[in-house]
């Protein structure tokens, strides 16, 4: 293979899928719906629907004429293109305190965005976070990210009140407060309103980052869901239903200080990812889309939570919202092997990972994945 690793999207590589680098199907041809087809033709349901970058269904028509149109009316311009006002609008429609919205292609650079918004806002540097906001090196620990860099964050648990309130006071001046609303569960009662009132209280901007939950568990998200207003939202994923934009959305004031610095890029307003996003938010005005997530996405959790009981030597619990959840196994080996046999009936699904429902998936889809799963722990416990 001539790309480092087999494919640019570590969280698709064989190794994450399966646990190792054979036993899974290693490239796909085509998705529809709730399909998606390897190169030799074998027809798999998808439980992992492109990391939950699609709501509405793999080549949701709405979504395929809209870009085609589109793409006929030529994908960019040396001009802003009307839709970005007109999309910008929904946004402001849809994302509790929204005033102002800059479009990106991927979730990783607008989060990225929005901390630099929240720096040239506070004059301040440091920033708390709580969960996964992308690869770039403001948030990450990794090789290759200067320690000057790392030293500026701070990471803290979910739900952790204490923690939250701790870190804020011994990191000093702090700019941004970034947590992910929902972690391998819902939120505390009292974790999003402790969030807003430790950021108003410092002075610090607080973001949510909404990636994977706006237009999924509430249209809005969770800022919708539980009430909470961030002074900055970021969104993106089923925004697009597979095609790449993101966007930084919140309130008049904070948003201006994107004037005040340089963010900028070639193509973060070309037309097909806007014309994507405006047909996503009129299917989602037009059907109860979040109420078949909620429903759907029940059945799975209930599912799940059945299989886990059943097999309690494979499965040791189910975590997630049923909008996106997952059943973790007891080893590791355990995981790759599920999804392996999995994969071999029919099913992608991730194990230790959240799994998302969509608009494409049915009671019986959903009844057939659960069959399977628990076919699939009876037959490792049977050759244990």
């Amino acid at each position: 293979m001539t790309i480092p690793g087999f494919t640019s999207t570590g969280s698709k590589r064989p190794q994450a899928l399966f646990g190792s680098e054979t036993g899974g199907p290693q490239t796909m041809s085509r998705t529809e719906g709730c399909s998606l087809w390897d190169r030799a033709g074998n027809e798999y349901t998808d439980m992992i629907m492109a990391l939950g970058t699609v709501a509405l269904g793999y080549a949701h028509p709405d979504v395929v004429a809209a870009v085609e149109e589109a793409a006929r009316a030529g994908t960019v311009g040396s001009l802003p293109p009307a839709l970005e006002q007109e999309v910008a609008e929904q946004l402001a429609a849809a994302i509790p305190g929204t005033e102002s919205v800059r479009f990106f292609k991927s979730g990783a650079e607008a989060v990225s965005a929005a901390v630099r918004v929240a720096r040239v806002y506070t004059g301040r540097d440091r920033v708390v976070t709580c969960g996964y906001h992308g690869w770039f090196d403001w948030c990450q620990h990794e090789a290759g990210v200067p320690q000057c860099v790392r030293e500026l964050r701070t990471e803290v648990p979910f739900n952790d009140v204490a923690a939250l309130a701790r870190e804020v006071k011994q990191a000093g001046p702090v700019a941004a407060i970034v947590l992910e609303p929902v972690i391998d569960g819902p939120p505390d009662s009292t974790w999003l309103h402790a969030a807003r009132d430790v950021a108003s209280q410092c002075g610090a901007v607080l973001v949510f980052d909404e990636i994977k939950t706006a237009f999924r568990i509430a249209l809005g998200g969770a800022a919708e869901l539980y009430g909470i207003t961030p002074d900055l939202a970021v969104v993106g994923k089923a925004l697009g239903n597979g095609f790449p934009i993101a966007a930084v959305c919140g309130s008049r004031d904070v948003m201006a200080a994107v004037t005040r610095t340089w963010i900028s890029s070639t193509l973060a307003t070309e037309c097909v990812g806007l014309a994507a996003a405006r047909a996503v938010l009129r299917v989602f005005d037009r059907e109860d889309v979040v109420g078949h997530l909620r429903d759907t996405g029940t059945k799975l959790l209930h599912g799940l939570e059945q299989v886990v009981t059943d097999h309690p030597n494979v499965f040791t619990g189910v975590f997630g919202v049923p909008q996106m959840c997952y059943p973790q196994c007891a080893t590791a080996a355990g995981s790759g092997q599920v999804a392996i046999e999995a994969a071999r009936r029919g099913i992608l699904f991730k194990l230790a990972a959240y799994n998302f429902v969509s608009l494409a998936h049915s009671d019986d889809v959903i009844n057939n994945v659960l069959e399977t799963l628990a076919a699939v722990a009876e037959r490792m416990e049977a050759v244990c």
